[in-house]
């Protein structure tokens, strides 16, 4: 890439420390001297990660939201998004699950998104979130979808490139925004977790909202009678501690206490159909197994009776049989680590960098 390239890199919202979050910070690493932007921004809540770079906000900070609240202000992100200060870069890398693929850079300049997923609310979760909103707002809530829908197809068809973080991504991009894509698997820094002597209990590591299908795992938990812990909050949290008291939850707890955690899990339970999920690659670096979904993220991550057992998504009695009877204990722990290798931050930086440059070379 030639010297005196600008580029901007942009984020949805930088809240909390999830996947997409480390994965911009991965990113974010490729570029050091770019500046930053995200609808809204929270230094304490992303641990001060991004404190030493240029973050530049839309006009939705100064209403002070946070990770609490922030999807109250849903029908506000299109217009945001589009008034993010791009417009001094040659080249815009979006990160994008939502609207960070809606920016507007200037004419000539280039825009690849990194598409974690396309809004899975107006499309794969539509009728879930509808379902979650109160029955009195449910026609106000389709319109304003529908809405949002037409704006993230015309927001998608302006980027000039697109990666897609896995092959169930992929296809969702061609299926909702007729785009081709190059698929790029999320980073994860597999350096930060050692194997473990493994304990006995299962393990969920995710937001805490209905889409993430935590109620499958602690029902197929409590079929098969084994012990199971939830790591994560979220707007489901208390439904399901009133649900399921036997479960143990920890909601938000830190990486060294995650790691250790991973490491001494019987096996991480990934119970929804997931773009990449970077737990499940983070339980393998602990050299522990996956017990995931055969479809999505985990049948790209997990070898099947190697590293793993994959079982039809929502299947509770398939998840419980597999709780109760699966061999989790033969499998070597060094084997699941080595496959977790394959996800390291260094690949991802490398193919992220040869895509950017490509782009770059097209400039005028």
């Amino acid at each position: 890439m030639s010297a005196g390239v600008s580029i901007g890199l942009v984020h949805d919202y930088l809240l909390v420390m999830r996947g997409a979050e480390r994965t911009f910070a991965a990113m974010a690493a490729c570029w050091p001297e770019a500046e930053l932007h995200t609808l809204l921004y929270d230094a304490e809540g992303t641990g001060h990660r991004f404190s030493d770079r240029t973050v530049n906000t839309s006009y939705l900070q100064r209403l002070g939201v946070r990770q609490g609240g922030f999807r109250r202000l849903l029908p506000l992100f299109p217009r945001a998004a589009a008034h993010l200060p791009v417009s001094q870069h040659d080249i815009v890398v979006s990160s994008s699950s939502a609207f960070a693929h809606g920016v507007r850079p200037r004419a000539g300049a280039k825009h690849l998104c990194y598409c974690h997923s396309p809004f899975r609310y107006v499309w794969h979760e539509r009728e879930r979130a509808l379902g979650e909103a109160p029955q009195a707002l449910r026609p106000l809530a389709a319109r304003m979808l529908a809405r949002i829908r037409r704006w993230d197809v015309a927001a998608a068809g302006r980027v000039d490139r697109l990666v897609a973080n896995s092959a169930i991504t992929q296809k969702r991009i061609a299926d909702f925004w007729g785009r081709d894509s190059t698929v790029i698997h999320p980073p994860v820094d597999t350096a930060r977790f050692e194997i473990g002597v493994p304990e006995d209990f299962f393990l969920v590591v995710c937001e805490v909202v209905r889409h993430k299908r935590v109620d499958v795992a602690l029902d197929a938990a409590r079929r098969a009678e084994q012990p199971i812990k939830v790591v994560g909050t979220g707007p489901d949290l208390e439904r399901l501690k009133a649900l399921f008291p036997e479960a143990e939850f920890l909601e938000r707890i830190s990486d060294a206490h995650l790691g250790a955690l991973l490491g001494r899990a019987r096996a991480l339970v990934v119970p929804n159909v997931e773009e990449f999920g970077v737990a499940a690659v983070e339980a393998q670096a602990s050299g522990r197994p996956v017990l995931g979904t055969s479809e999505g993220g985990t049948a790209e991550t997990v070898a099947e009776g190697r590293t793993g057992h994959l079982v039809p998504p929502g299947d509770v009695d398939a998840l419980a049989e597999a709780m109760r009877h699966g061999d989790f204990d033969r499998f070597s722990g060094e084997e699941i680590r080595t496959n977790a290798e394959r996800f390291s931050t260094e690949a991802f930086q490398r193919r992220l960098g040869a895509e950017v440059a490509r782009l770059a070379a097209t400039t005028g």
